[in-house]
């Protein structure tokens, strides 16, 4: 995208989640940020959650309409894809937080040594 056909995008975000997917994974302390919706070579709007863009290919579709057209990365948002709401993707996204600690671990004495 120029820098001149570049535009503001409404964020679909909150607090680094999508609370509008219910399975969408939580960015949060995972180092990614989530990124605004972008407008790709064709002029179809990816990422903003409304899936319906008026030069879409989807809006458009015939049986001439050859299905590779939509292949590619800037068809595909970043953080905000359908694909993150998969169990292997949301595992990926989990393994980047950092660990909240163990709830029954005592400071300086090993209350598990032996019991196994």
């Amino acid at each position: 995208m120029t820098k001149k056909k570049k535009k503001q995008f409404e964020k679909v975000s909150i607090d680094e989640t999508m609370p509008h997917q219910i399975n969408s994974p939580d960015f949060k302390d995972t180092g990614i940020k989530m990124e605004p919706p972008f407008e790709n070579s064709h002029g179809v709007i990816i990422g903003d959650s409304k899936y319906s863009s008026p030069n879409s290919p989807l809006e458009q579709w015939s049986e001439d309409t050859d299905p590779a057209i939509m292949s590619g990365d800037e068809w595909v948002h970043p953080t905000n894809d359908i694909g993150w709401n998969t169990a292997e993707n949301r595992e990926l996204i989990e393994s980047k937080k950092p660990p909240k600690g163990y709830p029954f671990m005592h400071p300086t004495k090993d209350v598990s040594h032996g019991k196994d």
